[in-house]
């Protein structure tokens, strides 16, 4: 679990486009990119950043004497990069998260200059003032963008985060992915089936995430109302996304999306009707 403990922060109620309710950089990557590098012209960190020198694998479990291959590309980028470009560059993120995690790079820097500890799930450097941790997944990406928490706190994955998953799943179906990889089997979104640990509405008795079972519900949509995304808590780990999605035959139908929180930030479970 990320920094030893996943900290998920409050979901709360966002009415209307985020936009509208003053909460910055929580619209999709083309959009907020534009600032800087299009994140349609920012090609693949993976084909074209050279690995530098010093890429030793990082250890199962234990001390990290330097960080991954992976992690050393991004600080090369975060060094030389505009908080819109690295937005780009961490599109598995939300580009609010990307805007307010990456703000301060000399903290981050400082950290990651310190032997750092290896879980099987997670890679973290600590240092008084910060904490950055990577999932080891991404590290077999080639391209890792950590999570960043300040004043010794956790890592939190909070609504936007919860937001920009739904984003994510549903600009893969409509044929306009955030990144050409961004593929459920590089980068998964939906909650697995095993274990059956899917309960939002608390009646105790867990089933495998309905989703899991019907990966494919949603297949003929043609397009989403990205800027009427909006999201609630549900109970416990659980948050409902809703957003109007047309389909083939032109009609929109609002769509309610359920997620989990977990280990690795938000899965989607079930989405009605």
């Amino acid at each position: 679990m990320l920094a030893g403990g996943l900290a998920i922060a409050g979901a709360f109620v966002l009415a209307g486009c985020d936009s509208a309710v003053g909460i910055p950089n929580d619209e999709p990557v083309e959009a907020t990119a534009s600032i800087g590098t299009p994140a349609t012209a920012v090609p693949s960190t993976q084909a074209t950043t050279t690995p530098p020198t010093t890429s030793a694998a990082a250890p199962s479990v234990g001390a990290v004497a330097e960080p991954p291959a992976a992690v050393q590309r991004w600080i090369t980028d975060l060094k030389a990069s505009t908080v819109a470009q690295m937005q780009a560059k961490c599109w598995t993120i939300a580009p609010r998260n990307v805007a307010e995690m990456y703000a301060d790079d000399q903290p981050i820097l400082a950290a990651l200059a310190l032997p750092g500890t290896a879980t099987p799930d997670t890679i973290t450097w600590k240092s008084r003032s910060t904490t950055v941790a990577v999932d080891r997944a991404a590290l077999d990406t080639g391209y890792a963008c950590p999570r960043v928490a300040t004043a010794g706190g956790d890592i939190e994955y909070n609504d936007a985060d919860a937001r920009h998953t739904v984003r994510r799943y549903l600009a893969r179906f409509v044929g306009t992915p955030l990144d050409a990889t961004d593929k459920e089997g590089t980068y998964p979104l939906v909650c697995k089936a095993s274990p059956a640990t899917w309960d939002p509405s608390g009646t105790g008795k867990a089933i495998a995430a309905p989703l899991a079972d019907n990966p494919g519900k949603l297949t003929g949509a043609t397009k989403f109302a990205d800027q009427e995304i909006h999201s609630e808590p549900l109970r416990g780990d659980y948050l409902t996304v809703d957003v109007p999605v047309t389909s083939s035959a032109g009609a929109t139908k609002t769509r309610t999306f359920t997620l989990a929180a977990g280990a690795q930030g938000y899965c989607i479970g079930d989405v009605s009707p």
